[in-house]
């Protein structure tokens, strides 16, 4: 679903990826560990089709970004470090709102709602303004709308930065609940506990390259931690 081919990527004389190789399938959570400059975000600027790549290509669904660009990008959803949404909206306004822009504008009111509660997003809060909400919350209307939107991939940069335990354990949830649904899901992040919680195979990036790949149950925390800061 999401594959990245011989895939470069300079700034001047700088070199953020170096001939990146990967494949996400369907069903499959992968999750991107490096250091900062290591590469993770711009594989998933790549993919969104943000920046334009030096060489390589990047296929969505079998199709490269160059081919049909707008088509390939429909089939996906983002969610960044920092979500906005409109704070004076409720959610529910906000994902109807977000909704109508990306084509599905006859949305009733009880699936937009169904959405967010598949998205965790508490039933008592739909109709609260999206200003009092908790920068979990604000995560949940943005999956909804992957969800009403049925993507096929979902791209995600650092998106449990600043959670608190708990609600890092309900974001790998929802993750996991995607991937089982079929959605091939892309994540970048530092935290080493998350991503062995929602990770169906983890990869460890330095310096543009991806220098170790392997699946969760290969290590514990401990181990995982060792393996990326040696590597990094």
């Amino acid at each position: 679903m999401l594959e990245a081919i011989k895939l470069r990527k300079t700034f001047g004389s700088s070199t953020a990826l170096n001939g990146l190789d990967l494949l996400v399938e369907p069903g499959e959570v992968y999750c991107l560990l490096g250091a900062n400059g290591a590469g993770k975000s711009t594989t998933i600027k790549l993919f969104l089709g943000l920046i334009a790549p030096t060489s390589g290509s990047v296929k969505i669904n079998g199709t490269t970004s160059e081919q049909a660009p707008g088509q390939s990008r429909a089939l996906l959803g983002y969610i960044p470090e920092q979500v906005s949404l409109y704070p004076r909206l409720s959610g529910i306004e906000n994902l109807q709102y977000f909704a109508a822009l990306a084509g599905e504008a006859d949305l009733s009111r009880s699936r937009l709602v169904e959405s967010l509660a598949a998205a965790g997003l508490p039933v008592d809060a739909v109709d609260r303004r999206v200003s009092n909400y908790s920068k979990g919350m604000r995560q949940k209307v943005v999956i909804a709308l992957s969800l009403v939107r049925q993507v096929r991939g979902l791209l995600l940069d650092e998106p449990t930065s600043g959670l608190d335990p708990q609600s890092a354990h309900e974001f790998s949830k929802v993750l996991r609940s995607l991937a089982d649904k079929g959605v091939a899901i892309l994540m970048a992040s530092h935290d080493l506990y998350n991503v062995r919680e929602s990770a169906t195979k983890i990869g460890i990036m330095r310096r543009g390259e991806l220098v170790d790949s392997m699946e969760p149950s290969q290590v514990d925390h401990n181990e995982l931690a060792a393996r990326a800061l040696k590597l990094m």
